[in-house]
């Protein structure tokens, strides 16, 4: 068995099996890094950048399909509005109202997880009075 670092050797077993896909100038383990690309900041911007503009235009074309005038009511108030674009506003409300609970409920946790701390530290460390 041949370690991987150590190149094959040319035997008279070894004529019969295929070529190594590994060139002359590296080993295995240095052409799997080159086919590696390392991710980046810019190329995760870059990614979330086209995902936005693929879901604009589709956004775009719901508004589009869904222009008829609807009647509107809320707390007192009434008007009319294309159906499109009442229930991206509804859309943007509920993923709102998600948004403060939760966060009300990771700053919570955060206060907890520091009362927590603090008293580990007192049991840990009590001070000494001299």
């Amino acid at each position: 068995m041949q370690h991987r670092n150590q190149p094959e050797s040319s035997s008279a077993a070894g004529a019969d099996q295929a070529p190594s896909p590994v060139s002359s100038t590296g080993t295995a383990a240095q052409a799997h890094r080159r086919k590696l690309t390392l991710r980046t900041r810019t190329g995760g911007v870059w990614t979330a950048v086209g995902i936005s503009a693929a879901v604009l235009v589709l956004l775009l074309i719901f508004i589009l399909e869904n222009g008829q005038s609807v009647k509107i009511s809320y707390l007192g108030a009434h008007g009319r509005l294309p159906l499109g674009i009442a229930l991206l506003f509804s859309a943007a409300g509920g993923a709102l109202l998600t948004i403060a609970l939760g966060t009300a409920r990771m700053v919570q946790l955060r206060r907890l997880a520091r009362r927590r701390d603090k008293a580990s530290q007192d049991l840990i460390s009590p001070t000494i009075n001299s």
